[in-house]
């Protein structure tokens, strides 16, 4: 059955590919982007009878208002939302002390509060049909930390729980919520159009600043995922009738998510004794009447 699918940050990268691989799947999709124009260029290529199903709409995802008005807008010209897919965001970099609050405060305005109003605006939509799925782009960085990137990753880690929780509210109404957690994917992200970092400089960061973007930048598109089959991974995992609540994409994203999780439940293991001694005495049971 032909789905609508409503997707955040759709001018570039993961969400243009998700874009097109919605319409080659024959469904329809509102492709939405902060710049209109900028999002209408870059989708006006498709052709004509796949143009037909798809609705561009602008959305800043930091602005509750737009968010809500793209999805009326969506509703009514197709009807329903029957997947969303959260993938606006960008990557702010730095070491923490070199970070601004105000750049802190617009990662969050972004990758999380924008992400919520989104939903928020699509949940009623959804409930109404009683079906729908949430992909919420999260990252590797959602599941571990990386040196120079403590925002961009507190922001991933917000998303993580705010999603896991969500799965339980909205699962008695037919709504199943998915945490997409990319490695590195050949977008550009890495690019200075895209990623930012820190204003501010400090001496004592000086040698680890610079490595660490040194680093970051020698890496831009020479990531090992494709955006295009990640995006094919999710139409087909929209078409799941049990899709996973995590999903780790990419070959790095497992290896590394995996040697994470391992070297968690070994710190627990060693502390185990000493975490357990926090409890109460366990109450002594009578066993007379």
């Amino acid at each position: 059955m032909s789905k609508t699918w409503f997707i955040t940050g759709a001018t570039r990268g993961i969400g243009f590919e998700i874009v097109k691989a919605a319409l080659v799947g024959g469904d329809k999709v509102v492709a939405t982007g902060r710049d209109l124009a900028r999002t209408a260029q870059a989708l006006a290529g498709l052709p004509a009878a796949q143009a037909d199903r798809l609705l561009v709409a602008a959305l800043d995802v930091s602005v509750a208002a737009q968010a809500q008005a793209a999805a009326d807008a969506a509703v009514a010209r197709f009807g329903r939302i029957d997947v969303l897919v959260n993938n606006a965001g960008y990557g702010q970099l730095g070491l923490f002390e070199e970070l601004e609050a105000a750049q802190v405060e617009r990662q969050f305005a972004t990758n999380v509060f924008g992400l919520m109003h989104v939903t928020r605006a699509v949940l009623p939509v959804m409930r109404r049909q009683r079906a729908g799925h949430v992909f919420n782009l999260s990252s590797i960085g959602g599941v571990q930390g990386f040196n120079g990137a403590s925002v961009y990753c507190s922001s991933k880690f917000a998303v993580e729980g705010y999603s896991e929780s969500l799965a339980l509210e909205v699962a008695a109404f037919g709504i199943g919520v998915t945490l997409v957690e990319p490695g590195f994917f050949r977008t550009d992200f890495l690019d200075d159009r895209s990623v930012r970092y820190g204003n501010m400089q400090l001496e004592d960061y000086a040698q680890a600043s610079t490595e660490m973007h040194d680093t970051y930048s020698a890496y831009s598109h020479r990531q090992a995922g494709d955006p295009a089959k990640l995006a094919a991974a999710l139409v087909r995992l929209a078409h799941e009738a049990q899709p996973p609540l995590h999903f780790a994409a990419g070959s790095d994203s497992v290896s590394s998510i995996l040697s994470a999780l391992d070297a968690r439940r070994a710190e627990i293991e060693q502390w185990r004794a000493l975490s357990e001694s926090t409890d109460f005495p366990p109450q002594a049971v009578s066993m007379t009447a």
